[in-house]
């Protein structure tokens, strides 16, 4: 089964999507993305010995303000009134690297998946940022939804495998 895109009009002109009528519900998506470093790159993030200070606050408050201001930056996303965004990280030491995982909620008429999507790659951008004089190996990857709930489509996670 094919699903058409949303996004588009009966002329194929990418348009806004009309959500006046759907019903509001509470919504939540989260999303989740690496930055891959260089082991001694992790050791400074860890013991906050960065020349550039916090990097994992600075992140997360970075992470916030990009779920917020979403629909300034991706066309078509209607402006949410969000009512939490939350960022956490997880020290990777085995495979080098901080994993982002950021979840976004509201009540409201439409989904939250770019917004947490977008708040993944902003606090992954903003690591990467504070982080880059010290290494220029520094890879921000697998940057992907992994749940989603409310809305007429319910409940959606992704497979673990």
């Amino acid at each position: 089964m094919s699903k058409s895109f949303t996004h588009l009009n009966d002329r194929g002109e990418a348009n806004m999507v009309n959500i006046g009528t759907k019903a509001e519900t509470e919504r939540s998506a989260t999303a989740e993305g690496k930055v891959r470093m260089q082991p001694a790159t992790l050791e400074q993030i860890q013991s906050g010995t960065t020349k550039k200070g916090d990097v994992l606050a600075v992140s997360r408050i970075a992470g916030i303000q990009a779920a917020k201001k979403c629909a300034d930056l991706i066309p078509l996303c209607h402006p949410l009134m969000l009512t939490h965004v939350d960022i956490d990280f997880d020290m990777d030491e085995i495979n080098s690297a901080v994993k982002i995982k950021a979840t976004c909620r509201l009540t409201g008429k439409t989904g939250v998946e770019m917004e947490a999507l977008t708040a993944v790659s902003v606090a992954a951008l903003t690591l990467y940022d504070m982080c880059k004089a010290a290494d220029k190996l520094m890879v921000i990857d697998d940057i992907k939804l992994t749940e989603k709930s409310g809305g007429k489509s319910g409940h959606w996670k992704i497979d673990a495998k």
